[in-house]
């Protein structure tokens, strides 16, 4: 699954990342979300969650 869908993201599923400094690159951190951040339902370019160590990046896969 993308993560363009928030109702697909849970507090604690493991999802790959793509931290702001990445968006060029596209390296993805993988970690286990521990905020949702984007209020709406839907973002094209992946829902915003702050991963447990604190790290603040757009949702690009969902593992769990």
């Amino acid at each position: 699954m993308d993560g363009t869908q928030r109702e697909d993201i849970k507090i604690g599923s493991e999802v790959s990342i793509v931290l702001k400094k990445d968006q060029r690159s596209g390296n993805l951190t993988e970690g286990v979300v521990k905020d949702i951040l984007t209020k709406s339902s839907y973002h094209p370019h992946g829902i915003k969650v702050r991963l447990e160590d604190g790290q603040v990046g757009r949702v690009k896969e969902i593992k769990s």
